[in-house]
């Protein structure tokens, strides 16, 4: 007798896949996906058998192969199978035997999924599994996501035999003498997870004989422990983040009042490619260093007076562009400036970004360029010279925002305008002004 009650009670009460879907089954011949054939068949489920022969063990890989080939025969089923060079792919790739094949089969699997209209693909790990791989998680160091174990449904993939153990599915086997292959590399300990098989589960078996269904509990608590804190979450980015263009700013004050702290802005943060130990050194400085600048891959973390900026690593730093007499629309970055000119002396007001300077005080060619650290002016209204890093401070403008402000340069070489914020004095329209170029700059994106 199979459970099949219990089979079909599991996949409805996890969704994994409908009455009527059409099932892949990945089968290597072991008893467990074996026994997950049997069932799908005893059920009346319309399923499909694929098998990867990953070429490691010789006659042994073929011998599988070709047993997988008959239980197909045997239950009426298509059968998909593939021989891959596993040991030329890891080393192309520079990685493991084991995630080589893991690689492969997967990408196999979702191939054969698509080209034949498959619902899902269906894997026969179980609660045993679970178990090895919340051990090597906790092992090789996790957040909460690696303490949910083997879902029974991630995607397309499916796995409907977690609801038993290894003893059951050994004890089902026997029951209705079933043929299976054993795959003689399961034997040997120098794999991780066949180390915690053989080794370790036994020993924590002794301390608790109930170790399957102890853990099976414990999963659904990590489970729903995980999705509270999803929810958590995704209240916090709406209440936290601030869209800047493309940037996104966070208020101190809340990032200081999260509870529990650590956790809770790690995983805000984590998307962007920030690990705990960047977080720990963030909150090291929340109260101390303005300016601090943390670096993932693709994005920076500024710590800036009353908030924290998320930005990215990629942003192109327009060179400088040179302007003509005759030029009048330039464009430079997220800008366009136009150039007018002028034989009345006007002077333009409420606009940060229009200026009108004194034309004859212009040395062409101009250009339009990005901040400097040597870069001084004269703010209007003063004498003596400022550097702009003191200024941009005074502006209390974020230090990744300052190579993005565009700065007028007189063909002299000094600034006449910081583009959007202030005139330089020496380029002030005066009572002596004659003729007036007008300059205006327009965001373009």
């Amino acid at each position: 007798m199979l459970p099949d009650k219990k089979f079909t009670n599991f996949i409805e009460q996890n969704g994994l896949f409908e009455r009527n879907s059409t099932i892949l089954a990945a089968v290597s011949g072991g008893m467990d996906s074996v026994l997950m054939v049997h069932l799908l068949k005893s059920s009346g489920y319309n399923f499909a058998i694929a098998h990867c022969n990953f070429q490691l063990r010789g006659n042994e890989a073929t011998a599988d192969q070709e047993f997988c080939k008959q239980l197909a025969h045997q239950n009426k089923v298509p059968f998909h199978t593939i021989n891959f060079d596993t040991q030329q792919y890891a080393s192309d790739k520079k990685i493991s035997i084991q995630m080589a094949a893991r690689d492969l089969r997967y990408a196999w699997f979702e191939q054969i999924k698509q080209l034949h209209n498959y619902t899902a693909i269906a894997l026969a790990h179980h609660q045993n599994d679970a178990i090895e791989t919340i051990l090597l998680n906790l092992v090789r160091g996790t957040g909460i996501a690696g303490l949910h174990g083997i879902l029974p449904k991630n995607g397309s993939l499916v796995r409907p035999l977690l609801f038993l153990n290894r003893d059951e599915i050994q004890k089902l086997i026997a029951e209705n003498n079933y043929q299976y292959v054993e795959d003689s590399s399961n034997a040997s300990v120098k794999y991780a997870r066949n180390k915690l098989r053989h080794e370790v589960i036994p020993k924590l078996q002794e301390l608790n004989p109930s170790l399957e269904s102890t853990f099976d509990n414990n999963l659904k608590h990590f489970r729903d422990i995980e999705t509270l804190l999803e929810v958590r979450l995704a209240e916090l980015k709406k209440e936290l983040f601030v869209y800047e263009g493309d940037d996104i700013h966070l208020k101190l004050d809340a990032i200081k009042a999260l509870n529990p702290q650590r956790l809770l802005l790690f995983k805000l943060l984590q998307e962007f490619g920030f690990n705990e130990t960047a977080i720990d050194d963030l909150i090291s400085v929340l109260n101390k260093h303005s300016g601090k600048v943390f670096e993932a891959t693709n994005f920076k973390l500024i710590l800036d007076r009353d908030k924290l900026i998320i930005t990215p690593n990629n942003k192109v730093i327009q060179g400088a562009v040179s302007i003509e007499t005759a030029d009048h629309s330039i464009n430079y970055g997220n800008y366009k400036l136009t150039v007018l000119h002028d034989d009345t002396p006007l002077i333009i007001k409420d606009n940060p970004l229009a200026v009108s300077v004194d034309a004859d005080k212009l040395v062409y060619p101009l250009s339009i360029r990005g901040w400097q650290q040597s870069d001084n002016f004269c703010p209007l209204g003063m004498k003596t010279r400022k550097k702009l890093s003191d200024y941009f401070i005074s502006q209390k403008i974020p230090l990744h925002q300052k190579s993005e402000i565009p700065l007028l340069v007189n063909g002299n070489g000094e600034i006449i305008w910081i583009g959007g914020y202030r005139l330089d004095d020496r380029y002030k329209v005066s009572k002596n002004t004659k003729k007036v170029t007008i300059f205006e700059l327009y965001k373009v994106k």
